[in-house]
């Protein structure tokens, strides 16, 4: 693997704050959406990038809806590792639980990032069951708060 330039694949169910994740680390962040009622959603991918160390880091970002798997199938193609994105205002959802899972049999370096620590809904601790073995930093997509810090050691411990 060429540790010069990393293929980061983000993951999460619908509205955990992927593409916020992606555009906090690279505020020029392209994204493939669509509009539903106000809010835009992924319905291609999302693609940011950075450079951390003197490595060329690229997010690819998934769609959360089941109907998207297809997609998640592609993106994973030569991916490095993964970043699960976990709306901890939400009970733990299927998508995340079972994502989870296969990354934890694949070999690939992963981490399920906390979003939404900020919110006075946020309970981190939802999520134990599939955070106890790896790396969960608490994060704030939308504010940005931990985001950069968290990538970076996520990177650190891995690559």
């Amino acid at each position: 693997m060429d540790r010069s330039r990393l293929k980061i694949v983000i993951f999460g169910a619908y509205n955990a704050g992927k593409s916020s994740f992606i555009q906090a680390i690279d505020p020029e962040s392209h994204h493939v959406e669509a509009h539903n009622g106000d809010t835009p959603t992924t319905v291609g991918l999302d693609f940011g990038r950075t450079v951390i160390n003197n490595r060329k880091i690229y997010l690819f970002g998934t769609p959360g809806q089941e109907r998207f798997e297809f997609v998640r199938g592609i993106l994973t193609r030569g991916m490095d590792g993964a970043i699960v994105v976990a709306d901890t205002t939400h009970e733990l959802d299927g998508l995340t639980e079972e994502t989870c899972h296969a990354l934890s049999t694949s070999g690939y370096p992963y981490a399920v990032f906390l979003n939404k620590c900020d919110h006075p809904d946020s309970r981190p601790e939802r999520y134990h069951m599939v955070t106890k073995s790896v790396f969960s930093p608490e994060i704030s997509a939308v504010t940005g708060s931990n985001t950069t810090e968290a990538l970076h050691k996520f990177l650190d411990m891995y690559f």
